[in-house]
Formats: C-alpha cells, sequence, structure tokens
C-alpha cells in the first residue's frame, strides 16, 4: 500500500479526516468537465452573427449647457433647429409657409402645437432632437406657425 493510502486510512494529521480523496476526486471532475462544449475557434460565419447579434442599438449624447446669452428668438430657433425637416417637409413634417399643411395644426392652439413640438410627435423627437429651452422651443412654434397663417404672439422671456 503506498504512504497517501495508508495516511488515509491510518487518519494520518495531513490526510484531513477522510477529505482529502473526495477533494481530489472533485477538483478533477471539474477539470475535465470545465473543457466540455468548447471549441478551438468560431468559424467566420458564427463569429458574423455574433457580432451582428452584439452590435449597438443606440447612442447615447452629453452637451454642455452654455451659459449666457439671451434666448433664440423664433426665427433663429427655427433656423438653428426646425429647418432641416420644416423647409424641406421631410418626413412629412408641414413645410415652413404652407398655410394648407398648418391650418390643421393652427385650430389646434399654440399650446397644443408647443407641446407637440416639446415632447415630440410623429417622426419629429422631442425639441427636434435639438438643444433648445423651452422657450425656444416655443417661439420657433409661433415663427412658423405663422409663417402658415396663425397670429400666435412670440413668447417673451421672463
Amino acid at each position: 500500500m503506498s504512504d497517501f493510502a495508508n495516511a488515509l486510512q491510518t487518519g494520518h494529521p495531513n490526510a484531513r479526516h477522510g477529505w482529502t480523496l473526495p477533494m481530489i476526486g472533485a477538483v478533477g471532475l471539474a477539470l475535465l468537465l470545465g473543457g466540455c462544449g468548447k471549441t478551438a475557434s468560431n468559424s467566420i460565419e458564427e463569429d458574423a452573427a455574433m457580432a451582428q447579434r452584439l452590435q449597438r442599438v443606440g447612442t447615447v449624447e452629453l452637451q454642455v449647457a452654455t451659459a449666457g446669452g439671451a434666448p433664440k428668438t423664433g426665427e433663429q430657433a427655427f433656423q438653428a433647429q426646425c429647418a432641416a425637416c420644416h423647409a424641406t417637409g421631410a418626413l412629412g413634417s408641414p413645410k415652413f409657409g404652407d398655410a394648407a399643411a398648418w391650418a390643421p395644426r393652427i385650430a389646434t392652439g399654440q399650446a397644443a402645437l408647443t407641446n407637440s413640438a416639446l415632447k415630440g410627435k410623429n417622426a419629429m423627437p422631442p425639441q427636434a432632437g435639438g438643444a433648445l429651452s423651452d422657450l425656444e422651443v416655443s417661439r420657433a412654434v409661433a415663427y412658423m406657425a405663422n409663417a402658415g397663417g396663425a397670429k400666435f404672439a412670440e413668447p417673451k422671456g421672463e
């Protein structure tokens, strides 16, 4: 009999009271099973499929608020943010100055139009995706609606 087996049978202090052999077996089994199911390398198709599953679905942009300066007028806010879509009618937006397209919107009132611009509507994201203040957005709404036939007053700064 080996010295190790003899130490286990006699209860040698270094034999850890009968736990040594089961622990060695458990460690060996864990090492054996740890490599199961793994392949040496993925195929090109598997790598492409994994890359497609892990692609980004969106981004987040943080912007630093700029302090100082007077709020933009309705025309300035329109040129800075709104003209990108409303000048051409992109994505179904009512074109600037198109009275027929603006008439049903104007009928809802200035507050409803401003709310839609601030919170987003249809393809337009909130604040048209820009960094305008609520006051500047409401001024741009009044400017665009007035070009389409409304008689809205441009909101005053506080």
